[in-house]
């Protein structure tokens, strides 16, 4: 039954976040100058740890690692709903459907993932730096920053899957992507166990990555808290202050979306969070990290002076 309803359903309708003209023509012009700054802003941050020898660390790598999930995400998103504020006809095709929610959901996936990575770095820095670059290894880092994304992928893959075998009656999505949930409503079978699976997904890529950053952000300000001076617990919460601030911003628009209960969750808000996600916090997060990290705005100093030198 399934199989024969998506024989029919070639494409989708989306029903953006406007239907006004005026409103979407604001709208594109807004977006489209944020997009330009996530773009640049992440691929700068990705330039910088690139060049700068001073940037080789593990914080900065896994940054890097970072701001590339950013530009992918914000790239399977952001660009159609541009596209869509210019047009009569919001549509996009199944096949594109599928694939930008499998992309959106692998990134948004792998940058939890990520951000827990991230933490246990702040965690072995401040709480065992005599040893921080012996655990802190290139194979460790590497490992850590794979088994991110393969985990996003793998989730992804599974929830891609199972959401685009059932039988949809609809095609018209109130959102201005194919975003799991809104695609979710367009069943017309039981959805029960896709529920389930996305109440365990959000478990095992939401919940547990969060928990490892509270687990580890607990140990570091405990360890903070017994340096005596003034001035190293400054620099010692001034190393992790940037990295807290993304992960309140990410987790905690993912957990209000995907960890609430579904009678008390409406598309309009789903839509709002997730418009959050897509497009202002790929730009904050460049902006948080370079703006609140000396070594960066250092970095891009010297990268600036080696290239007017060159000219």
């Amino acid at each position: 039954m399934g199989r024969e309803n998506q024989t029919w359903v070639r494409e989708f309708i989306l029903l953006g976040l406007s239907s006004c003209w005026e409103t979407q023509l604001s709208l594109f012009f807004l977006f489209l100058a944020m997009y330009l700054v996530t773009v640049l802003g992440n691929f700068t941050i990705i330039l910088l740890i690139t060049l700068d020898s001073s940037l080789q660390m593990p914080m900065y790598f896994f940054l890097s690692v970072l701001s590339f999930v950013d530009i992918c995400y914000t790239n399977s998103t952001v660009p159609q709903m541009l596209v869509h504020f210019l047009s009569a006809r919001k549509s996009i095709p199944f096949p594109s459907c599928v694939l930008q929610l499998h992309v959106s959901l692998t990134m948004g996936g792998s940058e939890f993932f990520l951000l827990g990575a991230m933490a246990y770095d702040r965690y072995v820095a401040v709480c065992h730096p005599l040893h921080y670059t012996v655990i802190m290894h290139g194979g460790l880092c590497l490992g850590l920053a794979a088994g991110s994304l393969g985990a996003g992928f793998m989730n992804s893959l599974m929830q891609t899957t199972i959401i685009f075998r059932l039988p949809l009656c609809r095609n018209v999505i109130n959102h201005f992507a194919c975003e799991m949930l809104a695609v979710l409503r367009l069943a017309c079978a039981d959805i029960s166990v896709n529920r389930v699976m996305v109440a365990i997904s959000g478990f095992l890529v939401i919940m547990l990555p969060c928990s490892l950053v509270l687990f580890s952000y607990g140990h570091i300000v405990a360890a903070i808290l017994r340096i005596r001076s003034a001035q190293g617990r400054s620099k010692a919460f001034g190393t992790c202050a940037s990295h807290f601030t993304v992960v309140c911003m990410c987790f905690g628009t993912a957990i209000f979306t995907y960890m609430r209960p579904a009678a008390s969750s409406s598309a309009e808000q789903e839509k709002m969070v997730a418009l959050f996600y897509a497009v202002a916090t790929p730009m904050l997060n460049p902006l948080i990290y370079s703006l609140r990290n000396k070594e960066v705005m250092s970095a891009l100093r010297r990268v600036l002076r080696k290239l007017s030198e060159t000219r």
